[in-house]
């Protein structure tokens, strides 16, 4: 993955940075490269202040992340997920960060990635309520991610440790019927173990029965149907489109293309233009619509707006690139950030050049949209 990064940020250098440098002057530093210091003069976070545990600001579940980490006391994260609506993206991407602060914690300790069932307060969790659905949704969740950080899919490790997050997803599930989130963490351990269509569909079902018009889940089965899974090109173009066209007025689902187009990008673009096609320019006017009538305090909207932020650098959309930026500057735990070996570089690299578009076009801070 770094070294397909590190392709990805050369091709960038080639046919988005150089041609923007040709344009002026403004925003340069040393050797006439972007210079990271001017996104202080918008008011942006430093790079080393960026915060990667959640994609945009939720100040609620950090301060129990802090206190979690801190205590190592489960309560607060508990009594959260308790108080969170079942049906809604906030509680699907709560249970995400609470097993990634156990998997992290677990990261940190010699020896730990070896224990089970996460950092110590999750296994003090499960075993001081072992019927307490949010915690069993929790452990699904740090067994799943627990899968994928530490081992390759197809070797037997994977598959012993998606098989056992499989049976804690159904464990989940039975505590709490009408929750879809134990179904959309099984989404993930069903890709992973190359579960048959008629099987995965069968699950997708269980899903869209409690919560239809989950953008969350639907990132999930997008996966399953890309090329580089269990799908194709045009599977996960279908899938995605025909989400977008069902989606009610004010759902992010409108922006689902732009994800399908995200996971079939070429590892290497030589063509400067294929930023600004048919095909990327449809999806990106669709995921700018999916914003603009979203919620504001929709959970899924800072990833969206991420993503954005991605594709609108590359097609060297400025200003609009820049609104992203004044939404979701300070905090990068959404893709494509994190596929990066550090997230805050290549969020602060495209934030850079963003700045040095804008600016090379003409704008200011004084004149900074949104």
């Amino acid at each position: 993955m770094a070294t397909l990064w590190l392709l990805m940020a050369l091709v960038l250098l080639c046919f988005v940075l150089l041609p923007v440098l040709r344009r002026g002057a403004a925003g340069r530093g040393p050797a006439g490269l972007p210079d990271p210091a001017r996104a202080a003069a918008y008011g942006f976070v430093p790079e080393e202040e960026l915060d990667v545990r959640v994609p945009g600001p939720d100040k609620d579940l950090l301060d129990v992340l802090d206190v979690v980490r801190r205590t190592g006391d489960y309560r607060a994260a508990a009594e959260m997920l308790a108080g969170t609506e079942a049906e809604g993206e906030a509680r699907w991407q709560r249970v995400q960060a609470f097993a990634g602060a156990a998997a992290l914690e677990l990261a940190e300790r010699p020896g730990g990635v070896h224990e089970t069932p996460g950092g110590q307060w999750l296994r003090v969790w499960r075993a001081e309520r072992p019927k307490d659905a949010g915690g069993a949704a929790v452990h699904a969740e740090f067994l799943v991610q627990q899968a994928w950080r530490t081992s390759a899919p197809g070797t037997d490790d994977f598959r012993i440790i998606m098989e056992e997050a499989r049976q804690a997803c159904g464990e989940a599930a039975l505590l709490a019927p009408g929750d879809p989130v134990p179904y959309i963490v099984e989404l993930s351990a069903a890709r992973g173990l190359g579960c048959p269509r008629p099987e995965f569909e069968k699950l997708w079902l269980d899903v869209v029965e409690r919560a239809p018009h989950h953008m969350g889940a639907h990132l999930a089965a997008l996966h399953y149907w890309c090329e580089k899974w269990h799908g194709s090109r045009e599977e996960a173009y279908a899938f995605a489109e025909n989400a977008a066209a069902r989606a009610p007025e004010g759902s992010l689902l409108a922006a689902l293309p732009l994800f399908a187009v995200f996971e079939h990008l070429p590892e290497v673009n030589l063509v400067r233009s294929f930023y600004q096609s048919e095909v990327v320019t449809r999806a990106i006017q669709g995921a700018l619509h999916a914003v603009h009538t979203a919620r504001p305090d929709d959970p899924v909207l800072a990833h969206v707006r991420h993503l954005l932020l991605f594709f609108l650098v590359r097609a060297e959309r400025w200003p609009e690139a820049m609104d992203q930026l004044a939404h979701v500057d300070g905090h990068v735990g959404a893709l494509p950030w994190t596929l990066s070996a550090d997230p805050a570089a290549a969020f602060a690299a495209h934030r850079a050049l963003a700045v040095a578009g804008y600016e090379a076009a003409g704008g200011s801070p004084a004149g900074l949209p949104g």
